[in-house]
């Protein structure tokens, strides 16, 4: 069985309290996935393409882990779909790399789930922000599988926040990584 590829995109995760601890649970089973620091891979910006393209093929499933940054995803993870998924590789007459992989995103968000819905202060769930990586999958063929996330963390939470606890981001952890393991079920 291949493994799970985790492309973690965070800029600051040494500053990370969520994703490092996806991080730290994720290691624990280095038979399973492979956790792959975009950021601390090409600190430069310089991604070579050849190198992510052979990583992708050698693993069965894509997850992309990150922090929701404006309603979108960390800028290297923009520039790494946009350079790795070429024409003639990801998509195109002969673009197949990624057909029937099972495509995934786990992300962080620093407010209440509650903000993220038709009546909270967004009015879009994390899922329709995020349309566009589905749409991704669905061109390149792969298998788009429904998004885990970790709500609110915010670094700067109100008097009135109910504020995630140690054990909240620990039972996360777990649910997380069970989460990615059936993925190779």
């Amino acid at each position: 069985m291949k493994k799970t590829l985790v492309i973690v995109t965070h800029p600051h995760i040494d500053q990370s309290v969520v994703n490092k601890r996806w991080v730290e649970e994720l290691e624990k089973h280095p038979d399973q996935f492979t956790v792959h620091q975009i950021y601390q891979a090409y600190p430069d910006g310089v991604i070579d393409v050849a190198k992510e393209q052979a990583l992708v093929e050698e693993h069965e499933n894509l997850v992309f882990q990150f922090p929701v940054y404006w309603f979108n995803c960390p800028p290297l993870l923009k520039q790494w779909l946009d350079e790795v998924l070429t024409y003639g590789w990801a998509y195109g007459s002969t673009g197949d790399k990624l057909k029937n992989k099972k495509f995934m995103l786990a992300v962080s968000a620093g407010v209440k789930e509650k903000v993220y819905s038709e009546y909270g202060e967004y009015k879009l769930s994390l899922e329709q922000i995020f349309t566009p990586f589905k749409l991704t999958a669905l061109y390149i063929g792969a298998d788009y599988q429904p998004l885990h996330a970790f709500y609110g963390l915010d670094t700067n939470p109100s008097e009135d926040d109910d504020i995630p606890t140690h054990q909240d981001i620990e039972n996360n952890a777990i649910e997380y990584v069970q989460k990615l393991l059936a993925l190779s079920e």
